[in-house]
C-alpha cells in the first residue's frame, strides 16, 4: 500500500480515483435550434407557482441562515402524508440522505446491495464508504426478490432499492417489497429510494410508509425534484427515530437552504399543481409509448414520468445515431450506456410539442 505521508502533494484514499464520476444528461442543444430537455425527469409543468412565489418572498432574507432543522418543512411533511414530523429528516435533495446513510452504516470491508440498472450513485457512494457494491441481476428490466436475498451475507450492510428504479421505470409491487423485506437480516438497512413515488398510480404499489412505521431497518427516501423543485435541491427521508438521530449527528447544520424551505412547503400545500403533473405524465406517457411502439421501438414498461426507448442492433438506427439526429434538431434525450442499456436513450415526458416532435423526428430518423 501506497504511504501518503511521503507523497508531495495530497491524496485522496485509497479507491476515490477509481470511481466513475456521475455524468448527468445533456442540457443543450445546437446553437439556434429549440431545446427539449428531455434528459434530467424534470417537471414539464415546471414549478408550482406558489413555490415560484415562495422563493421570492425569501429573497430579502437572504442574510438569515436558515431553520437547521426544517421544521415547517417536516411538519408540513407530516401533515401531507400522516407522519410524525421527529421521523423525518429534509436534505439537499434525495441524493444527500444516500450518501449520508452510506457514510453512516458502511465502512471497509461491508457489502451494500442495488441491482444491475440501479441509480448510479449508489454504486459512487458505496465505494466512497470504501465499502464492496453488490451488483445483483434484473429480470426482465425489473428487480429480482429471489436473486437479491440470494446475493445477502454476513457482510451485507444496505440494501438500496430504487422503486420505481431509473432509468427502466418499472416497479416492485408491494406484497414483493414485503417479501424482500422479510427475507433481510434484521441488521441490513434496507433503504427504499422512492424518489418517483408521486407518478404511480398503480393499486399495488406503496412507497415504503407503511413498511418504516412497522420496522426498525427500513428507510424511505423521496424528493421534490421530478415535482417542479429540481433547482433548489430539496430532499427528505422518513425512518425509524434511532436513524434519524444517527443522520442528525452527521448531516451539515444548515443542509437545506431557505429558499428550498419554503418553496418546498408552498408546493406541498398546491395539491392542483401535483395533479395537474400527474395527469399530464399519464396522457403523455400512454401515448409516447403507444406511438414508438408504432414505429417498431422497444418501450419498457414505465410508472415513472420517464421512458426507455430501445433502438435496433443496425449501426444507422442505433442509439447513438438516434441520439445524435434528436440533438441536431433540439431534442436531448438521456443515453443510458452507464446504466447497462447502450442500445436504448431514456426519455423525460415533455411537454405537448417536445412529445410530438419526438415521435415525428424519430419517424423520420427510421425511414433513413
Amino acid at each position: 500500500m501506497t504511504d501518503r505521508t511521503t507523497d508531495n502533494r495530497p491524496r485522496p484514499k485509497p479507491g476515490v480515483m477509481d470511481i466513475a464520476a456521475y455524468v448527468p444528461g445533456k442540457s443543450s442543444a445546437p446553437e439556434g435550434v429549440k431545446l427539449h430537455k428531455l434528459s434530467s425527469n424534470e417537471n414539464p409543468l415546471g414549478p408550482s407557482p406558489r413555490s415560484i412565489e415562495a422563493a421570492r418572498d425569501v429573497a430579502g432574507r437572504l442574510d438569515v441562515y436558515p431553520d437547521g432543522s426544517a421544521t415547517r418543512l417536516r411538519e408540513a411533511l407530516a401533515k401531507t402524508h400522516g407522519l410524525n414530523p421527529a421521523n423525518i429528516v429534509c436534505s439537499n435533495g434525495s441524493d444527500e440522505i444516500l450518501g449520508l446513510l452510506a457514510q453512516t452504516y458502511l465502512q471497509p470491508g461491508d457489502e451494500a446491495i442495488f441491482t444491475e440498472h440501479a441509480f448510479m450513485v449508489y454504486k459512487i457512494y458505496v465505494l466512497t464508504a470504501g465499502a464492496t457494491p453488490v451488483i445483483v441481476k434484473e429480470k426482465n428490466e425489473r428487480a429480482d426478490v429471489d436473486a437479491i436475498l440470494a446475493a445477502v451475507t454476513p457482510k451485507t450492510r444496505i440494501l438500496f432499492l430504487a422503486n420505481p428504479n431509473n432509468p427502466t421505470g418499472t416497479y416492485l409491487p408491494f406484497d414483493e417489497v414485503r417479501r424482500l423485506h422479510a427475507g433481510l437480516p434484521s441488521n441490513v438497512l434496507f433503504v427504499l429510494d422512492a424518489a418517483y413515488a408521486e407518478y404511480v398510480r398503480r393499486n399495488d404499489y406503496e412507497a415504503g410508509i407503511e413498511l418504516v412505521s412497522s420496522s426498525e431497518n427500513v428507510v424511505m427516501t423521496r424528493t421534490f425534484s421530478k415535482l417542479g423543485l429540481g433547482g433548489v435541491r430539496l430532499g427528505w427521508m422518513y425512518a425509524p427515530r434511532h436513524i434519524v438521530d444517527a443522520i442528525n449527528r452527521v448531516r451539515g447544520p444548515f443542509n437545506v437552504n431557505a429558499t428550498a424551505i419554503e418553496a418546498g412547503i408552498a408546493a406541498l400545500e398546491d395539491r392542483a399543481h401535483l395533479e395537474r403533473s400527474v395527469e399530464h405524465n399519464e396522457r403523455w406517457r400512454v401515448w409516447l409509448t403507444e406511438k414508438l411502439t408504432e414505429l417498431g421501438l422497444r418501450v419498457t414498461p414505465s410508472v415513472g414520468n420517464f421512458i426507455l426507448v430501445h433502438f435496433p442492433d443496425d449501426e444507422a438506427h442505433s442509439a447513438t445515431a438516434a441520439d445524435t439526429f434528436l440533438t441536431a434538431r433540439g431534442y436531448v434525450l438521456r443515453a443510458v450506456t452507464g446504466y447497462g442499456f447502450p442500445k436504448a436513450l431514456r426519455m423525460s415526458i415533455g411537454t405537448e410539442e417536445a412529445n410530438r416532435g419526438v415521435v415525428d423526428s424519430l419517424a423520420e430518423f427510421l425511414k433513413r
